[in-house]
């Protein structure tokens, strides 16, 4: 069995291979994205790559990308994203995935929403029949409305707990100093028809069911690589 640490390093390389010069690149967040950043630093440095310019997806990944010099834009001047390439929390069959358990999925979503190509890293533990099956759905939420929306998620049949910072237990904040309300459904019959439900509650900021948004996941196997596009 091959170390899946290092089969995540390779799954991360293999999506930036994908990159060519002159794009504009989604950078996201996680253990595993952050491999893909590095690569993308690497090749940058080694004039392997040119003109490359980035929208990341958290401020953590926006100091690891100013560290590896990989030049950050705006939506001001780049509404438009070639490719973006981010981690997931589980994904299914149908290329659906679950994010947020890095607290970043707000922004996640939006750049994943503007970018020409999606390409989601994972290992091979990610990988369900059904979402929900081992993670837990996050739902972004302003401060304010935490118990109406918590209770409202609850009324959908979830498990919900506020998402704690591992420091002090303070409530998490996001880079947009919201909440995160993670839900624990077990396996989802209808993602689709949760997410239109879960939206219906104000307060509710985004949630982490990213549905018909990816083009392709890497998943890092005991293996080897196993790439899979959308249909």
């Amino acid at each position: 069995m091959r170390d899946i640490a290092e089969l995540k390093v390779q799954a991360a390389e293999q999506a930036v291979t994908f990159i060519q010069s002159g794009m504009v690149v989604g950078l996201g967040t996680g253990s595993t994205a952050v491999h893909a950043v590095r690569a993308v630093g690497r090749l940058l440095q080694a004039g392997q790559l040119r003109h490359i310019v980035a929208i990341p997806t958290s401020e953590a990944t926006a100091a690891e990308a100013r560290s590896l010099q990989i030049p950050l834009v705006t939506f001001d001047t780049h509404p438009v994203i070639d490719i973006t390439i981010d981690g997931a929390d589980e994904a299914d069959p149908n290329l659906d995935v679950i994010k947020g358990l890095g607290g970043a999925l707000l922004r996640e979503k939006i750049v994943a929403a503007v970018s020409r190509r999606f390409v989601i890293v994972a290992d091979h533990s990610k990988r369900v029949t059904q979402l929900g099956s081992k993670a837990p759905v996050p739902v972004e939420v302003i401060p304010f409305a935490a118990r109406p929306v918590g209770d409202y998620l609850q009324s959908l049949g979830a498990r919900v707990e506020m998402r704690l910072d591992g420091a002090d237990k303070r409530p998490f904040r996001t880079d947009e100093n919201n909440i995160i309300l993670d839900c624990y459904l077990g396996p989802i019959a209808d993602p689709y028809q949760l997410a239109a439900a879960i939206r219906q509650q104000p307060g509710v900021v985004e949630h982490g069911l990213f549905l018909n948004m990816a083009t392709d996941v890497i998943f890092a196997t005991p293996d080897g690589l196993e790439h899979v596009t959308r249909l």
